[in-house]
């Protein structure tokens, strides 16, 4: 069952991140922690090493090919990502699970309210 849900949560991440650029922390991260029971660190630990393989070429490539890739900024951006998920990490696994998980709670509502609410 578990391989199963791996599965299915990887593939609604992926179909997601190709609809939004989303997938690992607002998809990945909590069905992760809500379906399969993993802590806070876990499940964003599982998240980037799901992310360590190329799983967003396809989708890239798509966007590339209509031209809807900044190339640059995707380079910037990476290189912003590579220092972030090391800074990230070593800060999150210093934090207690409790604390982690209402501070991504609260994030993911920010987050949401803005976008329900705000249009630019």
């Amino acid at each position: 069952m578990q391989l199963i849900l791996g599965s299915l949560i990887g593939l609604v991440g992926g179909v997601l991140s190709g609809l939004f650029g989303i997938g690992g922390g607002l998809v990945i991260v909590p069905a992760l922690i809500l379906l399969v029971g993993m802590t806070p660190k876990q499940a964003a630990g599982t998240s980037l090493a799901a992310l360590l393989l190329p799983v967003g070429i396809l989708g890239a490539l798509e966007y590339w090919r209509a031209g809807q890739v900044d190339v640059r900024m995707a380079i910037l951006v990476a290189a912003g990502l590579l220092v972030g998920a090391f800074i990230g990490a070593r800060l999150a696994v210093g934090l207690p699970n409790e604390l982690l998980q209402r501070a991504f709670g609260v994030l993911l509502l920010l987050v949401g309210l803005r976008l329900a609410l705000i249009v630019s």
